[in-house]
């Protein structure tokens, strides 16, 4: 598996999937929260890379893992350790 430490976050802005998203972050680089006013005054053209910077390695959408949760891909008793292995299945991480 992965020896890079991991942590996943869920932040829900709605009642949707598709308003619930799910990041797998780096805890080398994760502060144990994401900025979210400097997420809120990014470009939208620079938002992947502004997460990547705070340590983000994976980010999907609630329609997503529910669309992999269906295919059997991820576990959803064990999300974490699904997306870690996803991350690395699809050559994410290491």
């Amino acid at each position: 598996m992965t020896s890079i430490p991991t942590a996943l976050e869920i932040y829900a802005f709605g009642e949707a999937a598709e308003d619930t998203f799910y990041l797998l972050f780096d805890k080398r680089k994760y502060e144990g929260e994401i900025d979210m006013e400097k997420l809120k005054l990014t470009d939208p053209r620079n938002f992947d890379s502004v997460l990547n910077e705070m340590g983000c390695v994976l980010m999907m959408s609630g329609d997503q893992i529910d669309e992999l949760q269906s295919r059997g891909e991820i576990d959803p008793n064990d999300l974490h350790q699904s997306l870690v292995q996803l991350a690395v299945k699809e050559g994410i991480m290491k």
